[in-house]
């Protein structure tokens, strides 16, 4: 693996960077242009209207990559602050937990989640019980 520099610290996946979207927007342009040019306006204006819609699918997608990364990045935060507050890994238990729970446990400040783990792991709380168990909410303005 190279060494990161200025240089070269931009990431590019290239089938979505270096295909996908050339493709998607040279099929956009060319239907377009038939939908401005031909007698065939409106087949190609649907036409159109689904590679739109694929362009739209794509970039959503992006969203999906930061969620997935940020439930990663949540779940190791978790595993911080237990390792911290007890000496212990929350990976002994922690496929004992889905989830929802451990999403919702994140909001607990340090002195409630203990006690909030336990009783997860004892009466099988949902996310939404463990968030309104929460007395004194920790908030997270981060979420993407």
């Amino acid at each position: 693996m190279k060494i990161q520099t200025y240089q070269n610290h931009i990431r590019f996946y290239p089938p979505h960077h270096f295909v996908y979207y050339p493709i998607l927007i040279a099929f956009l342009s060319a239907s377009i242009y038939f939908a401005c040019t031909t007698q065939d306006q409106l087949i190609w204006a649907f036409i159109s209207v689904v590679f739109i819609f694929l362009f739209c699918l794509a970039f959503m997608l992006r969203q999906h990559y930061a969620l997935t990364l940020q439930n990663r990045i949540v779940r190791l935060e978790l595993r911080y602050r237990y390792f911290t507050l007890t000496g212990k890994r929350l990976e002994e238990f922690e496929y004992k937990l889905t989830d929802d729970q451990i999403f919702a446990l994140r909001f607990a400040p340090d002195n409630e989640l203990l006690p909030l783990v336990e009783n997860t792991l004892k009466n099988s709380l949902t996310g939404s019980a463990i968030k309104k168990a929460i007395v004194h909410w920790r908030a997270d303005y981060n979420r993407v």
